[in-house]
């Protein structure tokens, strides 16, 4: 606003502010202070009954008798999540329900993988016929062979694979047949009393080092350096041993170590699962490589047992 030249804003007569000063008599805020008498908010509470704001996108909180972020009705004290979606409500979201929901999820599929293997064996060892059949075409073997080091390869090397449904299951049914089409070839060969041995000490200790695995207090997860250099170890042995003649002795260490290292892998994998208290764990969302890995261990445990079997008995 502009005055005019020479005026003072108290000098009401000549154009100023208005006598008393600016603002008017009064004072600013005007008395009884501000807000007006009543206080602010204005009783009630605020906002006042009846006029709650529009709902936004996204979460807003809720006014209501249980406090900021509960909605009204809610009973005071027993508080809903802050930010919880009404489709999920009564859910516990933790990573703790979200690891065992997990585990189930994992133990499901190596269950239905077992299985489908434990008929393949018994179809082959017991049923002469398939026997017969698989001896008079050997090239299925190596079509199944084909198939189970392109499905795992896969698996292991594109994410998108084993975690886009139903594309992973596809892969891993693939991947399950054919390597129970192989593990019934071999077992095809040895009696089957013999099998059946490989079959129940296989069970017992892949049972007993699993329990072992989620009660202990060593942390196995640390150990995958040390893993996988006994690995290449246990690779060179047996390429050596190719090259030697026929010997029960050097059959029989390679095959124990053998089933040792992955005794070894059995726990490692199977606290990988678990979480937790463990330094590493393998993320939830990659249920199918988990029941891989735990399924792969299994199968090496029971040919090395079975080769133990095989090797005592000659």
């Amino acid at each position: 606003m502009w005055q005019t030249p020479g005026v003072y804003p108290g000098d009401q007569s000549q154009g100023g502010y208005p006598q008393g000063g600016y603002p008017q008599q009064g004072g600013y805020p005007p008395q009884g202070g501000y807000p007006p008498q009543g206080g602010y908010p204005a009783q009630g509470g605020y906002p006042a009954p009846g006029s709650y704001p529009p709902p936004q996108p996204g979460f807003q909180p809720a006014y209501g008798a249980g406090g900021y972020g509960e909605p009204a009705g809610y009973p005071a004290g027993q508080g809903s999540n802050f930010g919880e979606d009404a489709d999920v409500k009564g859910f516990d979201f933790t990573e703790q329900s979200i690891r065992k929901s997990f585990i189930r999820k994992v133990y499901a599929i190596l269950m239905s993988q077992l299985l489908v293997t434990l008929a393949f064996i018994t179809l082959f060892v017991y049923h002469q016929p398939t026997k017969l059949w698989v001896q008079k075409n050997p090239f299925m073997f190596w079509v199944a062979f084909a198939l189970v080091f392109i499905c795992l390869i896969a698996m292991a090397c594109c994410g998108s694979v084993r975690r886009q449904a139903p594309l992973n299951f596809i892969f891993l049914g693939i991947f399950t047949v054919a390597e129970s089409f192989l593990l019934g070839v071999t077992s095809s060969m040895y009696s089957s009393d013999a099998v059946m041995m490989a079959v129940g000490i296989t069970a017992a200790i892949c049972l007993t080092l699993t329990l072992f695995a989620m009660q202990t207090k060593w942390d196995f997860t640390t150990m995958g350096g040390v893993l996988l250099c006994c690995t290449v170890v246990l690779l060179l042995f047996g390429l050596i041993a190719m090259f030697i003649p026929r010997n029960n002795i050097v059959t029989l260490v390679y095959a124990s170590l053998g089933a040792l290292l992955f005794s070894f892998y059995l726990i490692y994998d199977t606290q990988l699962m678990m979480g937790g208290k463990h330094k590493y764990s393998i993320s939830p969302e990659e249920y199918i490589f988990a029941a891989l890995n735990l399924y792969l261990d299994v199968i090496n445990i029971f040919i090395y047992i079975l080769t133990i079997i095989g090797v005592a008995r000659d």
